[in-house]
């Protein structure tokens, strides 16, 4: 633990959000690796598109949009790991889902937070990256206002996307919510009837299944399933990330 305290610079007991941002960092390196070795070879890249969102603070975001070789039966705004340790829209689960998803029929569309990447701006500790999730929502839904949106996120885009109130999405799919990098209590999602699937690993470091039962068992219209054997890194849990996801579309069709 010493050592830690020395390459980030604090006090002699690091925070849960100093450990949370060391361990975020390998979470991404971890994830990538294993879903770069193990998964990417038996997926192609869906047809794509490259976008350009703008916010509604006038910051320009980076993105992505993976499109099905068939009508679409939803569409799916992907949100990826915290900015700061080396989390964007190539991030591992999240980079999976935007490969795996339009085989099934969902448009999926990614960006990079302000900050990431080429978007402008900079990192707002999860407030004014509110603000990206919604023009993502906005661009994406304006595609066919009658299809189904869910808003996906994985770990500090989790967070940031449940804090996230807006009329044009249907539900949420968060991807190992820490549920602290922006406080429960600042979240739309809990009172909200819209469906809620949260896949939550095994052996999360910072949030284990238990810990996220006691946070999110008031929440509305809310289920929570395990990602057997897997840890935040979430480093061989794509399959059943990937399926998880697509019973979070189901729940809004």
């Amino acid at each position: 633990m010493r050592s830690f305290n020395i390459l980030i610079g604090r006090r002699d007991e690091p925070s849960f959000l100093d450990a949370f941002l060391f361990f975020e960092g390998l979470a991404v390196l971890s994830a990538f690796f294993a879903l770069t070795c193990l998964t990417l070879p038996s997926r192609s890249m869906p047809t794509t598109e490259n976008l350009t969102l703008q916010t509604s603070d006038g910051e320009t975001l980076e993105a992505e949009l993976g499109i099905p070789d068939t009508d679409p039966i939803a569409l799916m705004v992907l949100c990826h790991p915290h900015p700061l340790h080396g989390g964007n829209m190539h991030a591992g689960v999240i980079d999976g889902l935007f490969r795996e998803m339009p085989n099934h029929g969902v448009s999926c569309l990614r960006f990079n937070f302000r900050g990431a990447g080429a978007s402008t701006g900079s990192h707002d500790e999860g407030r004014a990256e509110k603000l990206d999730v919604v023009a993502a929502i906005e661009s994406l839904g304006a595609i066919d206002d009658d299809l189904p949106l869910v808003v996906a996120g994985w770990s500090f885009g989790s967070d940031v996307s449940l804090a996230v109130d807006h009329p044009r999405h249907s539900g949420w799919f968060g991807i190992a919510p820490p549920l602290r990098i922006v406080a429960v209590e600042d979240m739309a999602a809990p009172a909200d009837e819209r469906p809620k699937v949260l896949a939550v690993p095994e052996h999360d470091q910072f949030n284990p299944p238990d810990t996220a039962a006691e946070t999110t068992g008031s929440w509305s219209n809310t289920s929570q399933w395990v990602v057997p054997g897997a840890d935040h890194f979430l480093a061989g849990g794509q399959s059943r990330v990937s399926e998880l996801a697509l019973m979070a579309v189901e729940a809004v069709r």
